[in-house]
């Protein structure tokens, strides 16, 4: 019986741990929204800084609930556009540059794979 519990502790594990990752992946990416300097969020034609557009994707996060399962997820479900209006979100950056949230986000997220690159965890082998 006690070895029974143990393998599915053990089988149940790399999905514990994948989900840890990719909750660290969400964050990171809300957290590199946060962070900008001098950008404005634009949300339905309405600007907003970087510390009201990061509530707002956590308000979007909650809302989710378990669609989210991966940073890609919270991409599409969350950092993409209006789910009311169907329009994208949109930054605007301190030098004038334009880019859809989305285009961001993923930014990021290659940004976070590639330092990360060596903190991955292996599959187990059966």
């Amino acid at each position: 019986m006690i070895a029974a519990i143990l393998l599915l502790a053990l089988l149940a594990l790399p999905a514990f741990a994948q989900q840890d990752i990719e909750q660290q992946k969400i964050a990171y990416l809300i957290d590199s929204v946060a962070t900008l300097q001098g950008a404005a969020f634009i949300r339905n034609g309405t600007e907003y800084d970087a510390t009201h557009a990061a509530d707002h994707m956590r308000l979007k996060l909650r809302f989710a609930g378990s669609r989210v399962k991966t940073a890609e997820d919270f991409i599409t479900y969350c950092g993409t556009g209006s789910s009311m209006s169907g329009t994208k979100y949109t930054i605007r950056f301190q030098d004038g540059r334009v880019v859809d949230s989305a285009t961001f986000l993923q930014g990021k997220l290659a940004e976070y794979a590639m330092s990360h690159q060596g903190h991955v965890l292996a599959p187990l082998v059966h």
